[in-house]
């Protein structure tokens, strides 16, 4: 199974301690994590295995719609911040949009990401 993780800057802590609060499900589960590029990297510093894409301005969110559309990725999680201004808002709404038209779980908060972890 293949789980994206995505971060907005003002919320990449919070998906670091939400993986490390769910890492036991995740090695058990053997899941591989890919994510956008910066939150890749505090993942990584975090000791999990990622395969990171391009930053999500750049292209990443992109790049993990175009897997969620192959049938790659299984599950998205994207901890967003609605109080900031994203100049890559259409590229997050057209990731959005994928995963409803492809029946992908989609989490945007922690809340909801625990229970499609608890799912698992």
């Amino acid at each position: 199974m293949e789980i994206a993780i995505i971060a907005h800057d003002g919320k990449k802590a919070e998906m670091v301690q939400f993986l490390n609060e769910h890492r036991e499900v995740l090695d058990q589960k053997q899941i591989a994590l890919i994510s956008t590029g910066t939150t890749g990297t505090k993942v990584e510093k975090a000791g999990f295995k990622v395969t990171p894409y391009l930053s999500g301005p750049l292209g990443g969110d992109a790049q993990i719609a175009a897997r969620v559309a192959e049938g790659l990725c299984n599950m998205v999680l994207f901890f967003r911040d609605p109080l900031e201004k994203h100049p890559h808002e259409p590229d997050i709404f057209m990731l959005m949009r994928i995963c409803d038209v492809h029946d992908v779980p989609l989490a945007t908060n922690p809340a909801t990401a625990s229970l499609l972890m608890k799912g698992l």
